[in-house]
């Protein structure tokens, strides 16, 4: 395991949902940082004019002159601005694979198109950001203490003395409700939030999650283990502050939970184990971590692992441990969780 993933898995491993992730840098707070509701004070964009503010998930409201147009952003959350309408200048975590092409964490972003400022964890061009001219970046959080998600802690000063921060939290809540907070930063940008591709997707999405919650009330016997995978081990995600599977659980989904749980004091667990010992936990449906930090399923070797009965069964799908939170990108991972509780057999 190199040594930034190990960083990654001894700070918050499980936090970013399947075991192959760690914190990013703690932000310098800009504006006022009082309450940590997760309202918002955002200003509507109308013809991108503006004056603009945002009140984020850590309580900070950014106020600006106009709607910002130099934005720079976390991969995922470019992503997720990109599908509502909102571009962005630059872009910094998962974006391109070593073949030269988009990362999964990029969803439909042209990536020839957004100045790459780091690719990998703990990697973040500040002199190219200055360029850019930014006027906001946005990152996720997944901690309650407001850490924008992969920049790094080396340059976090420099960083935040360039442009203010907006923070999207994924921590310690279900997958919707950072959508809806996704979904209002995209708005105060000047996202079309009325466009029929939108509101298609958000219809898709409801409906998607009514098959789940069927499929898991038809099919309670059902265990789905929640996982990610290295050269040298195997992770067990819980579902407990991870976005997509407490909601997948909140809608009635028999998740495998560890029973050795990594402690952190920020909070979030998860279970490693060797691959001689990757049979400890009994599943009929194995859902993988599909980011390229991670080990993928065809990948894996080890016959302890071919031997599992959701793999022999081919009941192994693929998860997006960091949903990229637009309503279109989550549609297609609920209902391939759905299918997959729908038609497995009952293997464990």
């Amino acid at each position: 395991m190199s040594n930034a993933r190990t960083a990654r898995f001894s700070r918050r491993g499980i936090l970013a949902a399947g075991g192959a992730l760690g914190l990013g840098a703690v932000l310098a707070a800009c504006g006022d940082g009082d309450a940590k509701s997760g309202g918002s004070d955002s200003s509507a964009a109308a013809g991108k004019s503006g004056p603009w503010s945002f009140k984020d998930d850590r309580g900070t409201t950014v106020k600006l002159d106009k709607v910002p147009a130099n934005i720079v952003a976390f991969t995922g959350v470019a992503a997720a601005l990109h599908d509502y309408g909102v571009q962005v200048k630059g872009v910094f975590g998962p974006t391109k694979t070593k073949d030269g092409k988009a990362d999964v964490q990029a969803g439909d972003l042209d990536i020839s198109k957004v100045t790459i400022l780091g690719n990998v964890w703990d990697q973040f061009n500040v002199e190219k950001y200055a360029t850019l001219a930014p006027e906001v970046l946005v990152s996720t959080t997944f901690d309650d203490a407001g850490t924008l998600w992969f920049v790094p802690e080396t340059s976090k000063e420099k960083i935040a003395k360039l442009a203010p921060s907006v923070a999207v939290s994924v921590y310690d809540r279900q997958l919707t409700a950072s959508l809806e907070r996704m979904w209002e930063l995209a708005e105060s940008l000047g996202g079309d939030m009325k466009a029929a591709r939108v509101t298609d997707a958000k219809k898709r999405f409801e409906e998607a999650s009514e098959r789940l919650r069927k499929a898991a009330k038809a099919n309670p016997d059902i265990k789905v283990m929640a996982g990610s995978a290295s050269p040298e081990l195997f992770y067990v995600s819980g579902t407990n502050l991870s976005v997509d599977l407490e909601y997948y659980k909140a809608l009635g989904v028999n998740f495998v939970e560890p029973t050795e749980k990594a402690k952190e004091p920020t909070g979030g667990w998860f279970e490693s184990l060797s691959w001689e010992n990757v049979d400890k936990h009994k599943a009929d449906v194995i859902i993988m971590d599909d980011r390229s930090s991670a080990m993928q399923p065809a990948d894996i070797t080890e016959a302890t692992w071919k031997k599992l009965p959701a793999v022999k069964a081919g009941q192994v799908i693929g998860r997006s441990a960091e949903p990229i939170l637009s309503y279109d990108k989550c549609v297609p991972q609920i209902e391939a969780l759905a299918e997959a509780i729908e038609k497995a057999k009952k293997v464990s």
